[in-house]
Formats: structure tokens, C-alpha cells, sequence
């Protein structure tokens, strides 16, 4: 008698395919999820700046554009004029540097040339003679041609009009009004600036009123 054979249900073998539970539906619906919802959000910030720039219009943004090219043209017009006036200015400086740079030298040069003027004024005609002084005169011309060479260049004086820039009054006298009548100690200036002023006497005006008044007597 033969004996049949049955195979059980939950069999392997009774499974066409046995790869078919790992690629079945449940395994697709989460794909279809994934890549459904980044390309919504990327079709919404593509869309965005295009709608912006839609809404302004096209002569508002070319004038803006406009303006902003005017201020920056400003911006530097203005830099390159400061530029120019601090390179200006540098050199300005310079040369006034290497101009005036031996203006406290020739400052105490200064009271040396004094003291040679005073002692020719003061001196004998006897020792004026004598040899060896017309030594001591070569050093002072030798001195002053120094100076000169330097720009160095004495101030006008007795018979100018009084101006305070150049002179300075340390006395009044009878004589012309507002004239230098005599001067205490010479000035000097280097180049165009004033080194030191000179020591002057000014006259009041007061030899002027004499003669006024003495003509009604001689008369």
C-alpha cells in the first residue's frame, strides 16, 4: 500500500520567490514618500527670488543701481582729493624742513655778529690801524657772507615805516610819527620768515609839533 506524502504549508518551498517579501509594497510607499517631499520644497525657494525681482519693477532697480554708482564716484573723488592734499602737504613740509633746518644755528651765530658790530662802533682809531685787524674784519665779512649764503638777510630799519612783523619798539622818541628813528639791535630774517625781529626807536611825532608851532612866533 503506498504512503502519500504531504508537504507542510509553511513550507520554503511553497513560496514562489523568496525575494518577493523584501521588495513588496510596504517597501515602496516609504520611497515615494522620500522623494516627494524635497521636490516641493526646492520647486518653492526656486520660485521665490524669480517672484521678487518680478514685482520690482525694472526703472526702480536701474535708478537704485544709478545711485549707488553716483555715491561711490563721490566717495572716491573725495579720497583721491585727500590724497592729493596730504602728498601736497608732506612736501610742503619737507621743504620747509631742509629750508628752516638751520634756523637754531644761525640763531646763536646771531649774538657773535653782535659782538663784533659793537666792538668795531667802540674801538680806537689807533688799534683800527694796525694790521692784524684788518684780520678780525675778514673773519666778521667772512661771517656775514656765510649767513647771507644761508638766506639769512638783515632788516631794514632806520627811516622805514614801523611795522610790527619786522621791528620791535623798545623806546619812543621826538621825530616822525610812527618812524624808525635809530636802531638798538639789528634784525634778521631767513628765506621769507622772520628770524629776529629788529630793536628799534620810534619817533611820537613830536619834533612835527614843534615846528607848527614855532612858525606863528617867527612870523
Amino acid at each position: 500500500m503506498e504512503k502519500e506524502t504531504t508537504q507542510p504549508a509553511d513550507s520554503p518551498e511553497s513560496s514562489d520567490d523568496p525575494g518577493a517579501a523584501q521588495t513588496g509594497a510596504p517597501t515602496g510607499e516609504p520611497e515615494e514618500a522620500q522623494t516627494g517631499t524635497p521636490q516641493t520644497s526646492e520647486a518653492q525657494t526656486d520660485e521665490t527670488p524669480s517672484d521678487e525681482l518680478q514685482e520690482v519693477p525694472i526703472e526702480e532697480r536701474v535708478e537704485k543701481a544709478e545711485e549707488e554708482s553716483k555715491r561711490y564716484l563721490d566717495n572716491w573723488r573725495r579720497a583721491e582729493a585727500d590724497l592729493q592734499n596730504f602728498k601736497r602737504r608732506s612736501e610742503q613740509e619737507r621743504a620747509d624742513s631742509s629750508r628752516y633746518a638751520g634756523a637754531s644755528l644761525i640763531l646763536n651765530i646771531l649774538p657773535i655778529v653782535d659782538d663784533f658790530e659793537r666792538a668795531f662802533q667802540s674801538l680806537d682809531s689807533h688799534v683800527a690801524a694796525m694790521t692784524w685787524f684788518d684780520g678780525v674784519r675778514l673773519i666778521y665779512r667772512k661771517l656775514l657772507a656765510l649767513l647771507e649764503s644761508a638766506g639769512v638777510k638783515p632788516i631794514k630799519t632806520e627811516g622805514e615805516t614801523f611795522d610790527p612783523k619786522f621791528h620791535e619798539a623798545v623806546a619812543h622818541a621826538e621825530g616822525e610819527e610812527n618812524k624808525v628813528i635809530s636802531e638798538v639791535q639789528r634784525g634778521y630774517t631767513l628765506h621769507d620768515r622772520v628770524l629776529r625781529p629788529a630793536m628799534v626807536v620810534v619817533g611820537k611825532g613830536g619834533e612835527e609839533k614843534k615846528e607848527t608851532e614855532g612858525e606863528p612866533a617867527n612870523g
